[in-house]
């Protein structure tokens, strides 16, 4: 199904602080299994991402990327989470993000950003989710 680039949503999101910055949050209830917004941006090879040094940049195949850095894309302040709510789905070249479970007002939107992005960028400072600060803090 062709959808317009990039897709709307049909629910409320806003862009607020959260544990490990900035962070998206539903404003409304989002069911199970439902899309909530689109990853979008200019498609860029692996050697830009490279160059970019991995900030709002989602990996796609064959030496493409989004690059997610334009500010009207507030998908890209889904934060990682090793216990996520949503997922994220590749279709062609677009990244849809789903929600996995019933989704809270209030809530934070996330997803895992995979193995190989967590041990490069997550795992030497910390992870900030709220799975890995209740291990932390024993709470």
């Amino acid at each position: 199904m062709k959808y317009p680039y990039p897709r709307p949503t049909k629910y409320n999101v806003r862009v607020k602080k959260s544990a490990s910055g900035f962070g998206l949050f539903a404003e409304d209830a989002i069911p199970k299994n439902r899309f909530i917004i689109e990853y979008w941006g200019k498609i860029i090879s692996d050697k830009k991402a490279d160059e970019l040094g991995g900030k709002y940049i989602f990996g796609l195949e064959n030496d493409k990327n989004i690059s997610g850095a334009h500010r009207k894309n507030i998908a890209r302040y889904i934060n990682h989470s090793c216990q996520p709510n949503c997922e994220a789905s590749l279709e062609g070249d677009r990244i849809f993000i789903r929600s996995l479970k019933k989704i809270n007002p209030g809530d934070e939107l996330t997803y895992n950003y995979g193995k190989v992005y967590f041990e490069s960028y997550i795992k030497p400072f910390g992870c900030r989710c709220v799975k890995c600060a209740k291990k932390i803090t024993g709470r």
